[in-house]
């Protein structure tokens, strides 16, 4: 049998909170149009990402990447920091 190579997806988002041990909140930001009007709407979603970076601040820009699933919600591993 052939092995299929996974495309992991990957997403640039906002860090949101850091109170949490070991994971940060991320707000992924983008904009869709609506179905009916057409009028671009802004939709944001946050996603719970692990991170064992210390230097992780809210307001840092991160790339993170899909991952097995490490608690309920987490699902993502941070790959970088950006700024």
């Amino acid at each position: 049998m052939e092995q299929k190579k996974q495309i992991k997806r990957q997403w640039t988002g906002t860090v949101v909170s850091t109170k949490m041990q070991k994971t940060i909140v991320v707000q992924v930001d983008r904009t869709r149009i609506h179905p009916k009007y057409g009028k671009r709407i802004k939709v944001s979603k946050r996603y719970k990402v692990h991170s064992v970076l210390p230097d992780i601040k809210v307001g840092d820009k991160v790339i993170f990447i899909g991952c097995r699933p490490l608690s309920r919600d987490k699902r993502w591993r941070l790959v970088a920091k950006l700024s």
